[in-house]
C-alpha cells in the first residue's frame, strides 16, 4: 500500500533521513521504532508532504505522492495524527471530530464515521459537548485518533501516541489501535515504547540517526539481542 524508497530529507543544510526505505502492506500494523531524535517524526512529515525530500520516491497504492501537495493526501485516504495530539482546545469534542471529515472523500460518510468513532471511544460520546481543553491527556489522544478516523482512512499514521500518558492509559490506547487495525486500516506507528508497539504490530523497523538499521517481524525484533539491550532494557 505504502512504499518508500531511498528517501533523503532534512531541514535546510541539516540532513535527517538517509536513504530510508520501508513498506506498509494493506491491513498491516507496522512500527517505526527508535530513540528520540532518530528521525521518526521527520519520516511521517515527509510521507504527509509537509516536508519535501531531496531525493527518493514515495508511492501510495501506486500513486506518486512526491508530486502532490499535502492537502490532497486526505482524499487518498491518508490520515496523520501528530505528536502532541494537536486537538483544537477551544472547540468541543464533537466539533473537533467533524473537522476531521472536511475532505470530499469523508463528507459523504460523516454520520457513519461518527457512529464508528463513538463506538470505539464511548468516552468521547459522553463528553461530546465539552471543550477539548477540559479533557485528560488520554482523552485528548483518543480525540486526536478519532478525528483522524473521521476521514475514513486507508492508512493511519500515528506519531508517539503514548507520549505523556500514564501506563494504564497507554494500555487502553494501544488496545484501541489494535482494534482499528483489525478493521483493515493499515497503520504506520511511530513509537519509542517498543514493548507496547511490538505487542500489536506485525512488523517493525528500527531507525537510528536517520537510517534503518534493523527490520523484521515482531518476533524477530523481540528476539534481537541488540534491540532488547538498547531499547527494551533486558
Amino acid at each position: 500500500m505504502l512504499e518508500i524508497t531511498g528517501i533523503n530529507a532534512g531541514y535546510g543544510d541539516v540532513q535527517v533521513l538517509y536513504d530510508l526505505s520501508l513498506q506498509v502492506g494493506e491491513g498491516e500494523i507496522v512500527a517505526l521504532l527508535g530513540a528520540n531524535g532518530a528521525g521518526k517524526t521527520t519520516t511521517l512529515w515527509t510521507i504527509s508532504g509537509l516536508l519535501k525530500p531531496t531525493s527518493g520516491q514515495i508511492r501510495f497504492e501506486n500513486r506518486d505522492l512526491m508530486s502532490m501537495p499535502a492537502h490532497h493526501l486526505p482524499d487518498l485516504g491518508i490520515a496523520h495524527v501528530p505528536q502532541g495530539r494537536g486537538v483544537f482546545q477551544t472547540l468541543n469534542v464533537l466539533d473537533n471530530l467533524l473537522v476531521g471529515a472536511y475532505s470530499r472523500r469523508a463528507k459523504a460518510g460523516r454520520k457513519e464515521a461518527l457512529e464508528m468513532v463513538f463506538g470505539l471511544f464511548p468516552r468521547l460520546h459522553e463528553r461530546q459537548k465539552q471543550e477539548a481543553r477540559t479533557l485528560s491527556g488520554g482523552e485528548q489522544q483518543m480525540l486526536a485518533i478519532g478525528r483522524a478516523l473521521m476521514l475514513r482512512p486507508r492508512l493511519l499514521m500515528l506519531d508517539e501516541p503514548s507520549l505523556g500518558l500514564a501506563p494504564v492509559v497507554v494500555e487502553t490506547v494501544f488496545e484501541k489501535i489494535a482494534e482499528i487495525g483489525r478493521t483493515g486500516v493499515a497503520i504506520l506507528l511511530v513509537e519509542q515504547n517498543l514493548t507496547q508497539a511490538l505487542s500489536i504490530a506485525h512488523r517493525g523497523y528500527v531507525l537510528e540517526t536517520g537510517r534503518i538499521t534493523i527490520q523484521g517481524s515482531t518476533v524477530e525484533l523481540m528476539g534481537n539481542e541488540y534491540v532488547k539491550e538498547a531499547y527494551i532494557g533486558l
